[in-house]
């Protein structure tokens, strides 16, 4: 059986018109064509969230500040070791917009009260996003530092927030 190059053209161009529709409906992202989705969002800015482990709160309000990776105080905390999802709880920090002593309590409790009996743990947002020179801004913004007994908001943020357990 041969196909005239008219029916032949005809599929082409149908097919070529499906794809264009369905990847232009799909902000340029089709599933059943893409072979890997996960870079479809390439050079969009991203967030994620960090711990850290410092002794204590310093006084000086600087702490609440947004830094970069070489002012960040105190040491790294693998959430592996302490039996905490990475992905669950980047997730829960980065998407969080209201943070009431509900949503605090629920990360306290996701981190491990037990933990924070002999840590203090400061949780940053990450947030990083491609400058117009092709380089790679990141910026850790403080959220919350939770003691033993306390959890503090940064203040920078609505107004005081201060949650004693």
């Amino acid at each position: 059986m041969k196909m005239s190059a008219k029916k032949s053209m005809k599929i082409l161009l149908f097919t070529f018109l499906t794809f264009g529709i369905l990847v232009g409906t799909h902000l340029g992202e089709f599933w059943p064509l893409s072979i890997y989705p996960m870079f479809s969002k390439a050079g969009n800015p991203w967030t994620r969230a960090l711990v850290r482990d410092i002794e204590e709160l310093p006084t000086d309000s600087a702490v609440w500040n947004t830094r970069n990776i070489n002012t960040l105080p105190g040491k790294q905390v693998s959430l592996a070791e302490i039996g905490v999802d990475q992905i669950d709880y980047s997730n829960f920090v980065s998407k969080t917009k209201n943070w009431n002593s509900e949503r605090i309590q629920a990360l306290r409790t996701m981190l491990g009260e037990e933990y924070l009996q002999e840590q203090n743990f400061m949780i940053y947002k990450v947030q990083g996003k491609l400058t117009d020179d092709d380089s790679v801004l990141i910026d850790y913004v403080p959220i919350l530092y939770f003691s033993s007994d306390r959890s503090y908001f940064n203040p920078n943020f609505d107004s005081t927030y201060y949650f004693q357990q």
